[in-house]
């Protein structure tokens, strides 16, 4: 029996319409570096000027089908009017992780045959030199000011944004699509072997927006305005651009102002309710409130993702009337997989070991832990294992290019189809997640499990200690131990027996590092995580200068 419930597409279009219709006096506000003098935008307008580049790029540029059309751009306004404009018409959005190094690139445009790369003017000295290699492009369109010099002779055609939409019509016929279609793509960061694409359907997208929304996640309204800091490149900034449409949440866009001084100028000028962005954006945030002091206190919830966030932090920030919440997910899971919202009724103490966890998958995320011998562990907070996920926005499988078939090779997925993750953890009995370690990164010791993230966060706890990364490296009796790497705050001068000293009431005694080094800064990811192979191998070609005891 079938039900008689309409059969509507769910789509990005869908999404688009309803943005600047219902919700069309809501704000996108991109930050320009002027004081008080951001450029601002409504939803109706972005809509508009979204229907313009839909035009443009099919008039004028000759995007067809379900070509791929990149973006290498900030968090801004034109960015927003990208998300919209290219999956609505068919096409697909492919983001351009402008942090890459130039040889990914390259690899990743060509893999993903892009025709059209959307640039901010700023990032021109970034793209022009691969231009020769990039064989699908035919356009460059740039936005904004910058040298465009650096264009000239290059193969391509180059057009500016502005001019190019500025006559087009402000409506769009656009097309009846299946909900399963791509609507966009986002690669991965290629840390071992070359990056791999994950395509979202126009359906994971628009379910994905739903539960963003939802209570139990980030539970935004039209009454919030969210500084968006996580990179429209990273899994379509956390799928917030998408979300915030739906239900008329304000967008507070950063552009290229990243830095602390800046971000917490745009607080204090803007007052979002909400924001979102990694550890180490927060990190350097408190260090610039607590250096040169401001309220920030209006930015009530943060959601804080892409790393695990030390205690420590949390503690900070409550301090200063802000509430971070953990989220966990990844680019193949869109990436929303678990929030860290306490359940009802406790007090702030009570609270506090729930607010540490990873969090609790929502309705669309199923999970399992899965032993070394392949049996599924039980949900008892100790049965540690790696996790699994599966759902409506998670992958199914890798792009493979396209002429290709879909990559689904045996250490990302599963027989029967979840995605394996890569974290190790355990999951307690009401579904709370903890991450104790990301696979690669757990220190086997003489047989037993060192988590290298509980001993960071221990370190990070210390007033003197900026950031600190552990690693596992080789020893001759216990096949591998800890090694610790510390950065110190500004005048600071711990030393490492203090340091030991004051690991010792926080961890077992046997997982005390005994090879300790100082380091200027932890080295990050493109996306901001602790790059631990950088100092794998700094360990090994000896550039580390490592006290042992």
């Amino acid at each position: 029996m079938l039900s008689t419930m309409q059969d509507v597409p769910l789509t990005v279009t869908r999404i688009l319409k309803h943005g600047m219709t219902i919700h069309g006096t809501s704000q996108v506000t991109t930050w320009t570096g002027d004081a008080g003098q951001p450029q601002r935008r409504s939803f109706a307008q972005v809509g508009e000027r979204a229907n313009r580049l839909a035009n443009a790029l099919r008039d004028e540029l000759g995007v067809e089908g379900d070509q791929r059309v990149a973006t290498l751009m900030w968090n801004n306004a034109e960015h927003v009017e990208a998300y919209f404009a290219i999956p609505s018409m068919g096409a697909v959005l492919h983001t351009l992780n402008l942090r890459l190094p130039a040889e990914q690139l390259v690899w990743i445009v060509n893999h993903a045959a892009d025709r059209v790369i959307i640039v901010n003017g700023s990032l021109l000295p970034l793209l022009a030199p691969l231009l020769p290699r990039l064989t699908s492009v035919e356009h460059v369109v740039v936005s904004g000011p910058g040298d465009r010099s650096v264009l000239d002779g290059s193969r391509p055609r180059v057009h500016d944004y502005e001019q190019l939409i500025a006559d087009r019509p402000t409506g769009y016929d656009w097309p009846e699509l299946d909900e399963r279609s791509a609507a966009a793509m986002c690669y991965t960061s290629g840390t071992t072997g070359d990056p791999k694409g994950v395509v979202y359907s126009h359906r994971s997208v628009y379910l994905h927006s739903m539960q963003v929304n939802m209570a139990q996640s980030m539970g935004l309204t039209d009454r919030d305005t969210s500084l968006i800091v996580v990179p429209q490149f990273h899994v379509n900034a956390w799928g917030l651009p998408h979300a915030a449409f739906m239900t008329g949440v304000n967008m507070l866009m950063p552009d290229r102002f990243l830095q602390p001084a800046p971000l917490a100028e745009m607080i204090v000028s803007e007052k979002p309710s909400h924001a979102a962005a990694v550890p180490t954006i927060w990190q350097g945030l408190l260090a610039e409130v607590t250096a040169n002091p401001r309220d920030i206190s209006c930015m009530a919830r943060v959601t804080i993702g892409g790393a695990a966030c030390p205690p420590s932090l949390m503690e900070a920030y409550d301090k200063l009337g802000v509430r971070l919440c953990h989220a966990w997910g990844m680019t193949e899971t869109s990436p929303l997989g678990t929030m860290a919202n306490p359940p009802g009724g406790l007090t702030a103490e009570q609270e506090w070991p729930y607010r540490i966890t990873q969090g609790r998958f929502p309705a669309g995320v199923e999970g399992r832990l899965v032993g070394p011998g392949g049996d599924i562990l039980p949900w008892d907070g100790e049965s540690a294992g790696e996790l699994e996920v599966r759902g409506p926005w998670i992958a199914a499988a890798y792009y493979g290019g396209s002429d290709g078939e879909p990559l689904r090779p045996a250490d990302k997925f599963s027989e029967d189809g979840w995605l394996k993750t890569g974290d190790v953890g355990v999951i307690s009995a009401d579904g709370f997640l903890t991450l104790t370690d990301r696979a690669k990164d757990v220190i086997k010791s003489g047989g037993e499990w060192i988590s290298s993230v509980e001993l960071e966060n221990a370190l990070m706890a210390h007033p003197e200690v900026a950031e600190a990364a552990v690693v596992a490296v080789p020893d001759e009796k216990w096949g591998e131990r800890p090694l610790a790497t510390v950065v110190l705050k500004e005048g600071a001068s711990a030393d490492y027996e203090a340091l030991r000293a004051f690991l010792v009431e926080k961890i077992a005694k046997w997982q005390l590092p005994e090879r300790w080094a100082l380091i200027p800064a932890v080295p990050k990811t493109s996306v901001g995580k602790f790059d631990k192979k950088v100092i794998r191998r700094k360990y090994a070609d000896g550039e580390l200068d490592v006290t042992r005891f």
